[in-house]
Order: C-alpha cells, then structure tokens, then sequence
C-alpha cells in the first residue's frame, strides 16, 4: 500500500481491518464484527484490542490522526471507512 509516494507497511492483522471496512465505506462496523473479520473463531475476546489495531493503521495513513479522513469512529458502536 502507498500514501503518495510513500510505501506503507501494513501488518497482516492491519490490512485485513483496512480491507474489511474500504470494502463497504459507510457501514459501521461494530468492534465484534471488525475482530471476528481480522481474526475470525481465534479472535480475541477483548472487543477493544480493535482500538489499538485502528489506532496504528491511522498513524499510518492519516494525514493528520486527529482529525482522521479516512477511518471515522463512529461514537459508542464501531468505526466505518468514509465514503467518497
């Protein structure tokens, strides 16, 4: 993956999270569903290990983390990819 000129590095856990959510921008996914995504039957049963996962993919592709473009939180269910 790039962001511009720039490669990114992407952990296999990283990139099916950001794979999951580009697939269908708008939907929100709640954090059970984003894990069961990335880690399926064996996935952890902390629901906000999530956090952390999109917590490093925003450092990665946002330009700015605190205002994110890209990935939205969507308050008290899960997060959802922006729409174009």
């Amino acid at each position: 993956m790039t962001r511009g000129a720039a490669a990114i590095d992407l952990t296999p856990t990283e990139f099916q999270l950001l794979a999951t959510l580009a697939r269908r921008p708008g939907r929100v996914f709640t954090r059970a569903q984003l894990l069961d995504a990335v880690r399926g039957d064996a996935g952890e049963s902390f629901d906000r290990a999530i956090d952390a996962h999109v917590k490093n993919v925003r450092r990665k592709i946002e330009p700015d983390t605190r205002n994110p473009r890209y990935i939205l939180t969507v308050y008290g269910v899960g997060y959802k990819a922006a729409e174009s």
